[in-house]
């Protein structure tokens, strides 16, 4: 994994990492969303997932998020009625 990952994730706390995971999660947060509230890229996520999460829970998210429209803005529809910025921005850390 780059140096950049592990200095990045040095300064997140473990609330931090675990509203990460929870938005990451989502259906409606983009990866746009989490990089513009905790600075960590698409890439730097799914290392984060993979670190975090079990072998199979890992997988499942992967499935899930592969291809899945909402989790990028550029490919979203325009009928979709909600602000994922506002989504993201509500997170706060639990620790």
């Amino acid at each position: 994994m780059p140096a950049q990952f592990f200095q990045k994730i040095k300064i997140l706390s473990k609330g931090d990492i675990s509203a990460v995971i929870q938005m990451a999660w989502e259906d409606r947060t983009t990866f746009e969303s989490i990089q513009e509230r905790v600075g960590l890229s698409e890439p730097d996520v799914v290392r984060l997932m993979r670190r975090e999460l079990t072998t199979s829970s890992f997988q499942l998210w992967r499935e899930r998020v592969k291809g899945r429209q909402t989790k990028h803005r550029a490919l979203r529809s325009p009928d979709m009625k909600f602000n994922d910025r506002s989504i993201a921005n509500h997170r706060r850390a639990n620790c």
